[in-house]
């Protein structure tokens, strides 16, 4: 897998806290960006995987998650916003 340069132009208050995030990980600003950049696009992908299963097996297997036993299950949406 190859890599390509991104360029960006960030506000200096911005580049200040990405450095304080970074050096608490003692990683670089880059490293700590592309990380960021990374889980985000994960996230996003497993939301949408998510969205797509409940779509599939349709309302039942929501409200089977939400009813009686809804302390017995676990959905994969937990925790994503």
């Amino acid at each position: 897998m190859g890599s390509t340069v991104l360029s960006l132009r960030i506000d200096g208050e911005l580049l200040d806290r990405l450095r304080s995030h970074a050096a608490k990980r003692g990683m670089s600003v880059q490293d700590y960006v592309a990380r960021t950049l990374i889980r985000e696009d994960f996230d996003q992908r497993f939301k949408t995987a998510v969205d797509e299963t409940e779509k599939f097996y349709g309302s039942a297997a929501t409200a089977a998650a939400d009813g009686d036993h809804a302390g017995d299950h676990v959905r994969p949406s937990a925790g994503i916003a």
